[in-house]
């Protein structure tokens, strides 16, 4: 019976364990801040700074978008030509479905059935940002995202993602050199994290999304060496500002109505976590007790067959009230059948 209570513990420990391990990347997220790869205030070089001259600028002045065609909703035209006005002397490449398509098929052939695949638009505007980044580098910007200042201060870094809230990177502004090992990584992953998760929500942002990059960057950060970080952009030199570098606009488009509940149990996931600690306390104490009464059963099975009383005496390992329980439950048994049962429970 001790090899039952074993290999009960043992059990339950690699199921943990599992689930540790799938999470643990996810879980080292909520506490990390990204200060240690940070572009800090300090670092970037007012707009009319004689600086900027003397600053290497490793990044090519290109600048991505993505869209379904040419055909640019009203409310984005504005911030499109914030970026497009600003910089007169970057190349503007608009990646629309079909110019999307026809460069995984013609550059990265083997991504392109993953690519037709993706079962929802947004998975596809995803993929093909790192792809092109990681192809001709330079600066992705989504559509929503206006420019408030020239970019070429970033142009500095070999590449740079920014930072968002409550945790991680987001994807909606990035910039790096071609074949920058960071993003070299991430289109090789994306076929790893095809995966449906039951909500298309958490399917895309795990997928393709800022959650998937910031698993990937999290990874990375472990592994790369100085020459090759990336930088992050924090909220203030984002687009909170008026030296910062983005203004934002009405975004959002793809989310369903499963985001909304993501979005509420993001608000509230402290005290989820909370009770998910609970829960899982009381599940674990139910199997206990359900494994319990399944040796207290099986004790009965061992006196019928004439088990010595060594072997009859329960496990000290059980629960006291859970022992007394049996007790009794024992004591009446036996009572009923005419039989005692002295010395077989403490």
């Amino acid at each position: 019976m001790r090899r039952g209570v074993l290999i009960f513990i043992l059990v339950n420990f690699l199921i943990i364990a599992f689930l540790v391990r799938n999470v643990f990347t996810l879980l080292t997220l909520l506490i990390e801040d990204a200060s240690a790869d940070a572009i800090h205030r300090a670092d970037i070089p007012s707009p009319v700074s004689s600086l900027l001259e003397t600053r290497p600028q490793v990044i090519p002045k290109i600048i991505h978008q993505t869209y379904i065609n040419e055909s640019i909703p009203e409310q984005w035209i504005e911030p499109q030509q914030s970026c497009i006005n600003l910089h007169p002397d970057y190349e503007y490449m608009l990646w629309t479905n079909e110019k999307s398509r026809e460069f995984i098929a013609t550059e990265y052939p083997w991504f392109l059935e993953t690519y037709d695949g993706y079962p929802y638009p947004i998975q596809r505007a995803d993929s093909i940002r790192y792809f092109v980044l990681a192809y001709y580098g330079g600066t992705y910007i989504d559509l929503d995202d206006g420019c408030q200042r020239r970019l070429d201060p970033l142009l500095s870094y070999p590449a740079w993602v920014r930072r968002t809230k409550p945790t991680g990177i987001s994807n909606d502004a990035m910039g790096a050199v071609p074949q920058h090992p960071f993003f070299l990584r991430v289109i090789e992953s994306l076929q790893t994290y095809d995966r449906y998760w039951f909500l298309p929500y958490i399917t895309v942002m795990y997928s393709t999304g800022p959650l998937f990059l910031s698993v990937i960057w999290k990874e990375y950060m472990g592994e790369s060496s100085n020459v090759d970080r990336v930088r992050v952009l924090m909220p203030d030199e984002y687009n909170r500002f008026s030296w910062s570098f983005f203004t934002h606009h009405v975004g959002n488009s793809w989310h369903g109505a499963d985001a909304q509940l993501i979005f509420w149990m993001l608000r509230y996931w402290v005290l989820l976590t909370v009770i998910g600690f609970i829960l899982a306390g009381v599940v674990g104490f139910c199997m206990w007790w359900v494994y319990g009464r399944l040796l207290v059963a099986g004790q009965y099975r061992f006196r019928g067959r004439g088990a010595s009383p060594s072997r009859r005496r329960p496990l000290r390992i059980m629960p006291r009230f859970l022992r007394r329980i049996s007790s009794k439950t024992s004591i009446s048994s036996d009572e009923e059948i005419g039989c005692k049962s002295e010395g077989y429970f403490d």
